[in-house]
């Protein structure tokens, strides 16, 4: 969407900005491939948009945690490596190996539905398998290892698959000298010398996602899969901002004031009156609220940029609207309340919402809800068609 009339809400997503922070990372990886992870649309940036801007500036892999969604990156047109990883029985593996998809595998359920999926069609399936290296969510164990690698390379050999990765995922890495670090680095290379050993011949090996990409050179080796960070939010706040890491935030999200008005001090301010003004005043009207994805756990504490100075949301954030005490400031109606941005103009940041709201930045940016339209800014010809 490429819109310049005013708005209710708007989320500008700077592609410019996109395409320099992949650039950004490569650098920080050389001697390594980059896979964009646009995974839950991008975290909340528009999958398809951002995909081709992650393409342009030169990530070679695209990541998608469930097949559906890297389905529909080739359904727009998406070409290239494409991993997806979050399968649940009965997923849609013909699909995706008709579709030239890498499929991840964590356990022998998962392999034996793939290589029947590859039988029945007539065509290998690209296979990674994921190795459980101490973050224990989604990956093989290490004592069941063994028999996913034997059997998954019996596969190959019958020519129902091709093994193009072995791949883990760190638990810390946003912690840098955490001790579960180095023990999965260390996990990680003894399970791919396993099944190396027995024959295994992967393209790509690989574990560090943006955090270890940033700070962890030695977990490089041939990819690395970069989330949060293309996006210019830091992975890691506590040891340092996006700008620290080279990195520029990319989604400015804003509303249009839907009214301003005047009250007496006294006044109570949204629901439960958790806010009462302390004087005459002016409060303004924020037409965005928690089905828009503005957490209600930032309630009293959410800042806006409104007029040039930083507000608070006064009382609690409603479903479809907030407010905020003008302090007497008159803006006029429709004027530009910016929620949060790169922080150029003096706005707040994603960070700074998530602190407000006791979370992290990944969610503040992804959980922005669809009936905010995605405006796309610096957008080449190609994505303007």
């Amino acid at each position: 969407m490429n819109e310049t009339a005013p708005l209710r809400a708007r989320a500008e997503i700077d592609l410019a900005a996109l395409r320099a922070n992949v650039q950004t990372l490569r650098a920080h990886a050389p001697s390594a491939a980059l896979m964009a992870v646009v995974k839950s649309d991008a975290y909340g940036h528009g999958a398809v948009p951002c995909a081709r801007a992650a393409r342009e500036a030169g990530a070679t892999w695209l990541g998608t945690a469930t097949p559906e969604e890297a389905l529909a990156l080739r359904a727009a047109g998406l070409p290239g490596r494409i991993l997806c990883w979050l399968w649940t029985p009965g997923g849609p593996w013909a699909q995706a190996i008709e579709a030239d998809l890498d499929v991840s595998v964590s356990g022998l359920w998962a392999l034996r539905e793939v290589i029947q999926a590859a039988r029945d069609i007539g065509a290998p399936a690209r296979v990674q398998l994921k190795a459980d290296t101490g973050l224990g969510r989604n990956g093989c164990q290490p004592a069941d290892w063994p028999e996913l690698v034997a059997q998954a390379l019996r596969a190959e050999a019958d020519g129902l698959i091709t093994v193009t990765g072995l791949w883990s995922h760190f638990a810390c890495a946003d912690e840098p000298g955490h001790p579960s670090i180095q023990a999965q680095l260390t996990r990680f290379r003894e399970m791919v010398t396993y099944a190396e050993e027995r024959g295994a011949r992967p393209e790509v090996r690989h574990i560090a996602n943006s955090p270890a990409t940033l700070t962890l050179p030695e977990s490089h080796f041939d990819l690395v899969r970069t989330g949060i960070a293309v996006y210019g939010v830091s992975p890691s706040p506590e040891i340092g901002t996006p700008a620290d890491f080279g990195l520029r935030p990319v989604m400015t999200l804003s509303a249009s004031l839907a009214l301003v008005k005047h009250v007496e001090g006294g006044h109570g301010v949204s629901y439960g009156h958790h806010y009462i003004t302390p004087g005459e005043t002016t409060l303004g009207l924020v037409p965005v609220g928690y089905a828009d994805g503005i957490p209600r756990h930032a309630s009293g504490t959410g800042p806006v940029l409104v007029g040039g100075k930083l507000r608070t949301v006064a009382g609690r954030i409603a479903m479809d609207q907030f407010v905020v005490d003008l302090g007497g400031d008159e803006p006029e109606v429709g004027a530009e309340a910016v929620l949060f941005g790169p922080g150029d103009r003096g706005e707040p940041t994603a960070e700074d919402w998530a602190r407000a709201a006791g979370t992290i930045a990944y969610e503040i940016v992804t959980r922005i809800g669809t009936r905010v339209p995605r405006v796309y800014l610096k957008v080449n010809d190609e994505q303007n068609g």
